[in-house]
């Protein structure tokens, strides 16, 4: 049977002196083209049904599959067609052609998957700010992170395994070795466990301004690295903070203030005391009554003191906004108001002066100038 079926069949292939091989490869690249085709057309297709929806899962899982898919056509073709050119397995070429496939396999599939899981983070991102629920860029982003790098760890320890390493001897090494690199690296590793700190008790996001009184730190949160926070001053300059010096200093979030304050002390003449009462309660149902003030907070105007040149009263509210620029908005129209009300009161705000007087003693008074005489 063999000889009416089997041989005639490879006769013909080898017709003209051309091996059996070559038309096996030439098959294999022939499939791998047309895989590869009817790949591209479906992925171009989920692409534009994915764009139609608003769950951010198909758009990254499309651009996961984009380009690795053809990778892993293209890898397991070649490999394919290197086996056939080698079927005696000389010096064990199809052994090594197959763990290289596995490997490549491995790589590419962790590839995809570290591009996927940037895709869900960054689509998640976007879709919390357009959707404005509040949810934490930077908590997104540490989850990111770490979901990166187990990917990232486990395909290392299974690339070793491919290649035949022992990775419970790798992970024992690991442990003894692990003692040495932290005596080496433990400032590496401060600022890692100080990023830690920072992902999880959240005392500042990405966007937020920060300062600190024990250092001279003050600026807008950029970046929240494994080492380094990097901060954006006001005038432009980047300030780039080890993690692990926020677990030693105070930090001020000014971006979580519920509201600000406007303090001020205004002083009049001596000459208007007896209009301050008067003043007072005229600046305070002024601010009772101005709309951009929160009246559930403490508002204080008072008369506090006397001082060099003029009499003072003070002014204690806080405004609804805690916007920088709108803030500055309305205190400038707290304080022309109040100016007004002390001009619609006849008095006026004090400046720094000095009165000097001279008192006259009784020997001045007494003397008088005699007019001279000629003889």
């Amino acid at each position: 049977m063999k000889e009416l079926l089997i041989d005639p069949l490879i006769n013909f292939f080898e017709f003209g002196g051309v091996s059996l091989w070559v038309y096996e490869v030439f098959v294999i690249v022939l499939l791998v083209l047309t895989v590869s085709l009817i790949a591209r057309h479906l992925i171009t297709k989920l692409a534009l049904r994915a764009t139609k929806t608003s769950n951010p899962w198909d758009d990254a899982l499309v651009g996961a599959l984009r380009t690795r898919v053809n990778y892993l056509i293209l890898i397991v073709g070649i490999s394919f067609a290197i086996e056939i050119t080698n079927q005696d397995n000389a010096s064990g070429l199809i052994d090594l052609v197959g763990t290289v496939r596995h490997v490549f396999i491995v790589i590419t599939l962790a590839w995809g998957l570290v591009v996927f899981i940037s895709g869900v983070q960054q689509a998640s991102i976007q879709l919390a700010k357009e959707k404005g629920t509040g949810a934490d860029a930077t908590t997104m982003r540490a989850v990111g992170k770490l979901l990166r790098t187990a990917v990232i760890i486990t395909t290392v320890l299974i690339v070793m395994q491919t290649l035949g390493f022992s990775v419970s001897g790798v992970m024992a090494f690991g442990g003894i070795g692990g003692i040495a690199i932290g005596f080496a690296a433990k400032d590496l590793l401060a600022n890692f466990f100080g990023a830690l700190t920072i992902y999880l008790d959240r005392p500042f996001s990405e966007g937020d301004w920060i300062r600190s009184p024990d250092r001279e730190i003050e600026g807008i949160v950029e970046n929240i690295g494994w080492r380094l926070t990097v901060i954006r001053s006001f005038d432009k300059r980047p300030i780039y903070v080890p993690n692990s010096v926020f677990a030693s200093i105070a930090v001020e979030n000014a971006s979580r203030m519920s509201n600000r304050r406007i303090y001020e002390s205004i002083g009049l003449r001596y000459a208007d005391i007896k209009q301050m009462d008067a003043i007072v309660t005229a600046v305070t149902q002024m601010l009772r009554n101005h709309k951009e003030i929160d009246q559930t907070q403490t508002l204080i105007v008072n008369f506090i003191e006397f001082s060099a040149s003029s009499v003072d009263f003070m002014v204690y509210t806080f405004t609804k906004t805690t916007d920088w620029v709108h803030f500055h908005q309305i205190k400038q129209d707290v304080l022309l108001q109040i100016a007004d009300i002390i001009d619609q009161h006849d008095a006026e705000m004090a400046f720094p002066s000095r009165s000097l007087y001279v008192e006259e003693s009784a020997a001045i008074k007494g003397l008088a100038i005699q007019p001279s005489t000629q003889a």
